[in-house]
């Protein structure tokens, strides 16, 4: 097994088969001493956030693999904290794909003089580039092209992707009295094929309840509570 990359809440290894291990970390990211999904910055260490992760990932991944949703995923190790995965070739150095259903976040951040905060969006899908040193800028579809980080065809078909794999993920979060303000996402090609990559966790999505945001270790604790 060979360390490949160490990420902010996972590190990632190659196994000799040619498929990748991700072992899940408790490290959360946030500002402000607050989680938040869509910081650049570590927060600390929440014991139990890998578990709840790998297990909100198992969860997500086998729905969306019995519903056709082409994606890396393999098989997965709750003891250990690991997902096997295929390989996947990003998009240059990475892109995350944001599914937008309310105003909140760096989108209000934006936004705040055009909208309220918590206003209904009809799943709005941004793109940034993964770029911690310049904040993980949007970029547009144009500057996508142009930059020959992605075609216009791959442009349809993620945002599309998105589009069906959210409205999965938001049902299933509703039949739990959950709804979801935005979720994040990161896609990749294997065979030329594009797939959904990375993880689906409490790390990646603003949940609420009743108005208040549902901390990522409660909110694994719903959605798995079958497992």
């Amino acid at each position: 097994m060979k360390h490949v990359y160490e990420g902010k809440t996972k590190g990632v290894y190659e196994l000799e088969d040619g498929t990748f291990l991700l072992k899940m970390k408790d490290d959360v990211t946030g500002e402000n001493g607050q989680i938040d999904p869509g910081a650049n910055s570590l927060l600390g260490e929440l014991e139990g956030m890998g578990n709840a992760s790998l297990r909100m990932s198992r969860y997500y991944f086998e729905l969306l693999n019995s519903k056709g949703i082409p994606t890396h995923y393999l098989d997965s190790n709750l003891k250990e904290n690991t997902m096997n995965v295929r390989a996947a070739q990003t998009f240059e150095d990475g892109l995350e794909v944001i599914c937008r259903f309310r105003a909140y976040g760096s989108f209000f951040k934006r936004y705040a003089r055009y909208c309220e905060k918590g206003q209904l969006l009809d799943s709005l899908v941004e793109i940034t580039l993964k770029d911690d040193e310049r904040g993980d800028p949007p970029i547009s579809r144009e500057s996508l092209e142009q930059l020959k980080i992605m075609t216009a065809e791959e442009y349809q078909q993620v945002t599309e992707m998105v589009r069906k794999i959210s409205a999965i993920i938001k049902e299933d979060l509703e039949s739990k009295d959950l709804e979801l303000y935005d979720i994040k996402f990161e896609f990749g090609k294997i065979d030329n094929q594009i797939v959904l990559i990375d993880d689906i966790s409490g790390g990646n999505m603003r949940v609420f309840k009743d108005g208040k945001q549902v901390d990522p270790l409660k909110l694994a604790d719903i959605v798995c509570k079958t497992e």
